[in-house]
């Protein structure tokens, strides 16, 4: 199998477009990580799900193994590798690791010790014929200069060198995702769940940017994301407003603008549509 080689992922994921998608029909793909990885297979558009309906779009029909588990940090799943991964025999798994490490704080995992779990866990992928993808992690919060994020960066750059080391693919999803936040700070928006429903875990805009950068990874042109993109505009959003899961994800990104406008979260705009159409029906 032609296995990639090793990528940084830069803002808007512009990369050099691969001749060819890397994955193929029939092959399976695993997905490990903490919550973030957890809900992006539990909602509909979560990031792994967009993933998944983007390769049944180009007609790669993928044996997807969600091996995301909440809270756990790189201990865990260095523990579990064999059972929740492994076992399953995928020739791709994405990892993603490293939020939880930071933001548990004395319960997390100090650097020297998630550098050797990573790297145990990475080797010992490889050493079962797996393809890793190493994703940076994310976000502790939308203040990019507090504290966790400063800490996370020393994580990221362990992955960043062990990915060029190990000559694997590494999506930096951590500088897009701040690259985006401070281009929509500059327009006015106020950070916190701009691309987080709660400074972590994604929304549907985040989970947009999580699965554009594996997609742009392994291979989707920009043409072919124009496509996706569009496509997914139709999918269910992938987290619940006022209860309700149903409504699109071009519905979620309609009604976020429309808030941001006016200062507001999407459950606040909302509510003041509510209150006034209760005002109309009384009148």
């Amino acid at each position: 199998m032609k296995f990639l080689t090793s990528l940084v992922v830069t803002m808007l994921f512009s990369i050099t477009a691969m001749a060819d998608i890397a994955f193929k029909n029939g092959d399976k793909v695993a997905f490990l990580g903490d919550s973030i990885t957890y809900l992006g297979a539990v909602y509909p558009s979560g990031y792994c799900r967009l993933v998944e309906k983007a390769l049944e779009w180009k007609g790669i029909k993928c044996d997807m193994v969600y091996a995301g588990i909440s809270g756990h940090k790189s201990n865990q799943m260095l523990e579990r590798l064999d059972r929740d991964v492994l076992a399953h025999k995928p020739q791709w798994m994405f990892l993603s690791c490293g939020v939880n490490d930071v933001w548990h704080g004395e319960n997390g995992v100090p650097l020297p010790q998630y550098k050797e779990n990573i790297t145990k866990l990475v080797e010992k992928a490889q050493a079962a014929g797996v393809n890793v993808i190493i994703l940076a992690s994310t976000l502790i919060g939308e203040d990019l200069n507090g504290d966790n994020n400063r800490k996370l960066n020393e994580y990221n750059d362990f992955l960043k060198t062990l990915a060029a080391e190990k000559n694997l693919p590494f999506v930096d999803l951590n500088s897009v995702m701040k690259q985006r936040i401070n281009a929509l700070e500059a327009k006015g928006r106020t950070p916190g769940t701009l691309l987080t429903v709660d400074g972590v875990h994604m929304n549907p805009a985040g989970n947009m940017i999580m699965a554009e950068g594996i997609l742009k990874t392994i291979g989707f042109t920009d043409e072919d994301m124009a496509e996706t993109v569009e496509k997914w505009q139709a999918m269910p959003a992938a987290w619940p407003v006022r209860g309700q899961a149903d409504i699109s994800v071009g519905q979620w990104l309609i009604l976020e603008s429309k808030a941001a406008k006016e200062g507001l979260t999407i459950d606040q705009y909302l509510n003041r549509l509510f209150q006034e159409t209760l005002a109309n029906i009384e009148q």
